[in-house]
């Protein structure tokens, strides 16, 4: 068994080497004897479109069953109805098999415990109950349940108003999302396109991660040539969103929850609104002015999750494109209902592109990935953030390392769920992020070199 495959907030790794019909029995069972510890009687269990997921989905409900819990078998869904499932049957637990933005041939779990996805200590409380090899035995029962009439209800049942009808592009890059987007979509009013809607495990068209050029491609395309007010991009699993704007630019989760954030403050003052240590200052300055009270936390769905519900903030929101509302819904990062919210907000404008040209303007690069193994990258991490402490203006260390030089700031922090190394740059001019950007990459080089085996 690899333990790297217990990642901070979930389990993941590559089908047939990391994660096979073995691994995924003894998981089962495992989850029986860590769930039963926990009083959980019923849980939900639900998968999204990749090859191996049926499969995947099958074994765990058998195992779990035979530890004597109670399933309610979604199918195949985005992991928010999952998370929906939990409040809406009022369930103790779920499990969302899904590999979520990593590559076809890779899968993974998304746990739940109660109400709130787990990570950190309770992940390896799972490893180390498979490690030991503990079950427990029992006779639990299995129903399907097709909660998604629900959960588009729901939603649209919690959006005040959209007064105009935009047109609108969805691309859920052949994940799970499309039916559910458009769904939501077409019962608000907007005139809405897809494309790569059907699921699709091998995933065609594009990779579904809204967070990259590549991922955003096809998106952009479409907006433009079809003279749309909004591109809306998913990732596999639809908790990730990613927006293009009419002029065909790429807007990352920290400028959609800037704009979502705002609304809310222009009718609550002094809310909370968290954001994590990729986002742009952008985001923080921009909350400030708006009366809100802007919180810096850790990247990761599940950590973020359970800082919202610590401070009682109203949203929270990752550049990645997790978007978590407490603000009339339940707390959990869901991109069709972030969807839902944005197209509130835009349709109130009579011209929705100035809620975009608003924002104020910065030279900031997408999320960059560099490749370092799993087991170097933390010590990697590490070593830069001791050169950084020495030669940079300030630094923030909660999570990675992020630095400032007067307006200018970078991020170098280790990947909980990939072999990389996660940067992110910003500055008022191209110059400065460019000299920021390339000293960072020249001093992680050389510490990588020096760390690889």
């Amino acid at each position: 068994m690899n333990p790297q495959v217990f990642r901070e907030y979930d389990i993941r790794g590559v089908v047939n080497s990391d994660l096979d019909d073995d691994f995924v029995r003894r998981f089962s069972r495992a989850m029986g004897v860590y769930w039963a510890g926990h009083g959980v009687k019923r849980v939900s269990v639900a998968m999204d479109a990749r090859l191996s997921s049926p499969g995947f989905h099958d074994i765990l409900i058998e195992g779990i069953t035979h530890s004597g819990i109670d399933v309610y078998d979604l199918g195949m869904v985005p992991t928010p109805v999952m998370y929906f499932s939990l409040f809406r049957l009022d369930l103790d637990g779920g499990i969302q098999v899904t590999g979520s933005h990593n590559p076809a041939d890779n899968n993974g779990f998304k746990i739940a415990l109660g109400k709130s996805t787990i990570y950190g200590g309770e992940i390896r409380a799972i490893q180390a109950i498979m490690e030991q090899g503990r079950t427990i035995s029992g006779t639990g029962t299995v129903q399907g349940y097709d909660i998604i009439p629900e959960y588009v209800g729901d939603i649209i049942s919690r959006i005040h108003s959209c007064p105009r009808r935009l047109r609108v592009i969805v691309d859920p890059g052949n994940g799970v999302g499309g039916p559910t987007a458009m769904a939501v979509c077409t019962a608000l009013g907007m005139d809405v396109r897809g494309i790569c809607l059907e699921p699709d495990g091998t995933f065609p068209n594009h990779h579904p991660d809204p967070t990259t050029v590549e991922g955003l491609a096809m998106l952009r395309h479409e907006v433009l040539r079809q003279g749309a007010d909004l591109g809306i991009g998913l990732d596999g699993d639809a908790d990730r969103i990613g927006v293009i704007d009419a002029r065909g630019a790429t807007v990352y989760g920290d400028m959609i929850t800037t704009i979502l954030a705002k609304d809310i403050l222009s009718r609550a003052k002094g809310e909370k609104i968290i954001g994590e240590v990729k986002c742009s200052k952008v985001f923080f300055d921009e909350v400030k002015k708006a009366g809100g009270i802007p919180i810096m936390g850790k990247v990761g769905h599940s950590p973020m999750k359970a800082r919202l519900l610590e401070e009682q903030a109203a949203l929270a929101g990752e550049m990645s494109g997790h978007i978590f509302f407490n603000d009339r819904w339940y707390g959990f990062d869901d991109a069709v209902y972030a969807a839902a919210r944005l197209l509130e907000v835009l349709s109130a404008q009579e011209n929705p592109q100035s809620i975009f040209d608003g924002l104020p303007k910065v030279e900031n690069t997408p999320e960059i990935r560099i490749a370092c193994p799993d087991g170097i990258k933390f010590e990697a991490v590490d070593a830069f953030k001791s050169y950084a402490r020495g030669a940079y203006d300030d630094c923030v260390d909660i999570d990675g390392v992020r630095f400032t030089r007067g307006d200018a700031w970078g991020l170098v922090r280790p990947s909980n769920t990939q072999p990389v190394i996660v940067l992110r740059f910003e500055a008022r001019n191209a110059e400065t992020l460019a000299a920021l950007e390339g000293d960072t990459r020249h001093r992680l080089d050389g510490i990588i070199g020096e760390l690889a085996p």
